[in-house]
């Protein structure tokens, strides 16, 4: 089905470490090679092999407008026109970092970056040149790029120093950061005792999407605001995933809290490779040349991304966009519901704004620990069904799913029907086991 793709997997496992660029890519947890994909638009991306899905991954969430917007395109072009990078100051720069500011409750300064991995890294760096101390606090199962902090699995308990989760990353490094469970206040400020006085910022995806789609529970996120004020400790939200995704403002703004640096990414490139940091005045002020703490990029705010970073959120800001985008959502969600209880499977559906996750799970899931109890097998099955009827959905249960603007009413019911054959290829498994 898949002749030209594993032509190209073959190649590219001989030149490219596994064959990828980035590790999900190589789709491991469910096929024996990845798809190869030609070109995209609108709602759907096509692979070399001349198959058309249904896309539901949007290059892992930027694309919230959907593939070769017009627009973009255009924008594209013409700045292009103009040079690709300069290494120096733009206007465009400025543009962007009003739009943000003026979007994200507690961003007033922001420095753009090239990624969210550099965003995050940054914000740390930030964030321990202010306090003068070194420990983080991070969560099981939140992702914040690869840089060697957060490569770092738990130690033998909750409130335990982390240790290194991959070749490369020091015991040094691994023992600055503290992993505890995500909706776990208890072992926050647990950690937080116990390490007095040496901890510099807890971080935290304030929706996880890198475990799944796993929600705050209610009054979590109020919880690590109340705890890090009172202990003198920064707290940063990575919306890298969730910034400009669930509304405007971010979840900072769909939850109603303020935290003291955040991490950007995704959307406000519109696609392109950006991210961006930001957050209260003094703070940043810290950030060289204003203060001491290092961090620069030669292609930091080039203007191809700007400008398509800027017409962006230009469409997003548009009245009614939200409402209309999260009706999509709502409209999936409640089709793939209907359809796991039609079939008898037992699902936990997570949904926030355009964002979406399906764990074949029995039990709710709140954190890591509960989320890798998932029937990883059952997913398998259902990924490969969807695929073969033109859905593209994460490869891996661990990924959460996004509707785009382009997806229309058309779109969402081929999905549903194509979810109710997949599901029921699960009960069918699950009756033969």
């Amino acid at each position: 089905m898949y002749p030209k793709s594993q032509k190209l997997f073959l190649q590219a496992e001989k030149i490219i470490p596994g064959g990828v660029n980035s590790p999900v890519r190589a789709m491991k947890t469910v096929m024996d090679q990845p798809i190869f994909i030609e070109r995209a638009k609108g709602s759907r991306v096509y692979d070399v092999d001349g198959n058309s899905y249904i896309d539901y991954v949007g290059s892992w969430g930027p694309l919230i407008i959907g593939h070769a917007h017009p627009q973009i395109i255009e924008v594209i072009a013409k700045t292009a026109a103009n040079g690709t990078s300069f290494g120096a100051p733009t206007a465009l720069e400025n543009e962007m970092a009003a739009l943000i500011v003026e979007a994200l409750p507690a961003v007033e300064m922001v420095r753009m970056v090239n990624s969210g991995t550099e965003a995050v890294m940054s914000a740390l760096r930030v964030a321990r040149g202010y306090t003068g101390r070194s420990k983080i606090i991070k969560f099981a199962g939140c992702y914040h790029g690869h840089c060697d902090s957060f490569l770092i699995k738990a130690g033998s308990g909750a409130a335990t120093l982390g240790c290194p989760d991959s070749p490369g990353v020091t015991e040094g490094t691994a023992g600055d950061t503290i992993i505890v469970p995500y909706n776990d206040l208890d072992a926050v400020k647990e950690a937080l005792e116990l390490y007095a006085g040496t901890i510099a910022a807890v971080i935290v995806e304030p929706i996880a999407g890198n475990m799944g789609l796993v929600l705050p529970q209610e009054g979590f996120l109020e919880g690590l605001r109340d705890l890090t004020s009172k202990n003198g400790v920064l707290l940063i939200f990575d919306e890298v995933i969730s910034g400009f995704r669930v509304g405007y403002g971010g979840a900072q703004e769909y939850y109603q809290i303020k935290p003291d640096l955040t991490t950007l990414g995704k959307i406000i490139g519109g696609g392109l490779p950006v991210g961006a940091y930001g957050g209260r005045r003094e703070i940043m002020e810290q950030v060289a040349p204003c203060g001491p703490v290092y961090q620069a990029g030669t292609l930091s705010g080039n203007p191809l991304a700007m400008a398509v970073g800027i017409e962006t959120l230009k469409i997003l800001k548009a009245p009614g966009f939200y409402e209309k985008l999260n009706a999509k959502r709502e409209k999936l969600t409640s089709g793939l519901a209907k359809k796991a209880r039609d079939t008898g499977i037992s699902i936990q559906l997570g949904a926030v704004g355009s964002m979406f996750g399906t764990f074949f799970n029995l039990n709710p899931v709140k954190d890591f620990a509960g989320a890798i109890l998932s029937d990883s097998s059952a997913f398998k099955i259902y990924f490969l069904n969807l695929l073969k009827q033109g859905i593209y959905i994460a490869p891996s249960q661990f990924e959460t799913g996004f509707v785009s603007a382009a997806h229309n009413d058309e779109d969402i019911e081929i999905t549903v029907t194509a979810v109710g054959q997949a599901f029921q290829a699960v009960s069918n498994h699950y009756e033969q086991h």
